[in-house]
């Protein structure tokens, strides 16, 4: 074990998980209480991915900068008070420049005040699973009650890219161009490791040097947090000793038998996200003999930690049921070599339904498989929409 010199106000803490899967191939005091620095921006753009994916903004939506949000200190975007800035360069700001600026400006239009926002980041973070993270503010500038651990932010990393992969490209840009000026990002991890694409550095004096990162090799993809480090240089080479550990045991161990994701391809139609390539007409609520021949279904994904399966079930059976209204989610517990797994389904479709809804799904960042009717036993929950 690689032994270092950490700062003084910074606690030491890390965590390398498979992004599918969950499974923890290393951790050191993964629940210890830290402050996350600018990863809070990873919240921030969480919030600004699902106001856009539920329809309520645009990535050409214009944001207004405020006085208080220009005067937020480095970095930033040195936003001028009255201008607007669009959404996408919003996403942009946040992820390359780490912008301050921005960050209130997002704030302030999604929860009127970043005190209110960051209340709501709070209340999504503990949706999430993040059990022991608080924010009060959007930035991640130095506050006492602003806490979050490296578990809790390589879940929200998973979350980022299964939630919202139709964006998750963002984390990858390292330059843009803003009002003629090019900014540039400092993320070198990205830049060095090999398969890696993304996410976010941060740090202040309180934290140290904070790093969240994800990388792919092969069929493998994993998420790797550090709070704590010594210099960026010194947290880039400890993360990338982890990781490549990782990879190694990932190769090892071997991968239990879960459908592959896919990228959501999505394109902009009329100011909005729409599914591409589906065209598929919703029918009409069937009769209760219909009801009682609907007893097949897709498998979406398999997943370690049973709460997230029953999360993934609902919410692809929300999308389901607006074309075929008997769907509903379960999960089916399951034991893979000697491993706990939880199937996440959708079921209630006849057999020619569930060709379609995987088509559907497809679209989705799954790829399904068919249920047929002799799969039993799991429980049916409750869904929504």
């Amino acid at each position: 074990m690689i032994s270092f010199a950490w700062p003084v106000l910074a606690k030491y803490a890390s965590v390398v998980i498979d992004a599918e899967t969950g499974r923890i191939y290393h951790e050191i005091n993964a629940d210890t209480r830290n402050y996350p620095a600018s990863l809070t921006k990873m919240m921030t753009l969480y919030m600004l991915f699902d106001a856009i994916e539920q329809g309520d903004m645009t990535l050409k939506s214009k944001l207004k900068v405020s006085a208080r949000a220009s005067r937020q200190p480095s970095s930033k975007m040195w936003l001028d008070p009255g201008s607007h800035i669009t959404a996408e360069d919003a996403i942009l700001g946040l992820v390359v420049r780490s912008a301050n600026d921005v960050a209130v400006v997002v704030a302030e239009h999604l929860g009127k005040t970043e005190r209110n926002f960051a209340k709501q980041m709070t209340k999504k973070a503990k949706a999430l699973g993040m059990k022991r993270t608080n924010f009060r503010n959007a930035s991640g500038l130095p506050n006492r009650g602003q806490l979050s651990t490296a578990r809790d932010m390589a879940v929200l990393a998973q979350h980022l890219m299964s939630d919202f992969p139709q964006f998750y490209g963002y984390f990858a840009r390292t330059k843009f161009t803003y009002a003629g000026k090019t900014f540039r990002g400092h993320n070198k991890f990205m830049k060095s490791y090999t398969g890696a694409d993304g996410l976010k550095t941060g740090y202040i004096r309180a934290s140290g040097y904070n790093l969240a990162a994800s990388a792919k090799r092969d069929d493998t993809r994993l998420i790797g947090v550090v709070f704590g480090g010594k210099s960026a240089r010194q947290r880039d080479n400890h993360l990338a000793t982890l990781m490549d550990k990782g990879f190694v045991e990932a190769a090892e161990y071997g991968r239990p038998p879960y459908p592959a994701r896919k990228p959501l391809m999505m394109v902009e139609a009329d100011g909005s996200l729409v599914p591409a390539g589906i065209t598929i007409k919703p029918r009409e609520k069937p009769d209760p003999e219909v009801l009682r021949a609907e007893a097949w279904g897709i498998q979406i994904g398999a997943y370690s930690i049973s709460d997230i399966a029953q999360q993934k079930a609902n919410e692809a059976a929300v999308v389901v049921k607006k074309l075929f209204a008997a769907a509903f989610g379960r999960i089916e517990p399951v034991t893979v070599s000697g491993k706990q797994l939880y199937r996440a389904q959708i079921m209630g479709l006849t057999e020619a339904d569930t060709r379609k809804a995987c088509q559907l799904m497809d679209r989705a960042p799954h790829q399904c498989l068919v249920v047929a009717p002799e799969f039993a036993g799991a429980t049916r929950m409750n869904t929504s929409g």
